[in-house]
């Protein structure tokens, strides 16, 4: 299987425990899925502090597993932060959506969650 994310800054965080790096992927399955959700919903809307509230919240644990998709969320975050309704963001969401639903189901395998 194709590994999208990296644990490297995730190891270092936890020093090695094992356990703590499950906590934090669990969390991560708890958090960023339903983030993304929201902002999905949020640009159908033209939310746009849903938008950036929900980009704002994920950005560190998507920069902390090295997921390949941090400056399509930026660009997302700064969408919903100067509410700019002339920018068309829907290739940016389309790759942040799809890599999360893939990093979802690599942490559920590869942590048995």
């Amino acid at each position: 299987m194709e590994v999208n994310y990296s644990l490297n800054k995730v190891t270092e965080l936890a020093s090695g425990d094992n356990d703590f790096i499950a906590a934090i992927a669990a969390a991560f399955l708890d958090e960023v899925p339903e983030a993304v959700s929201e902002i999905e919903v949020g640009i159908n809307e033209g939310d746009f502090v849903k938008v950036y509230q929900n980009a704002h919240k994920i950005k560190p644990t998507i920069q902390l597993f090295d997921i390949p998709v941090f400056e399509d969320l930026v660009m997302i975050q700064n969408w919903g932060k100067l509410e700019q309704k002339d920018k068309n963001i829907a290739n940016e969401f389309k790759r942040l959506s799809a890599i999360i639903k893939t990093v979802t189901s690599e942490l559920k395998s590869d942590f048995k969650l």
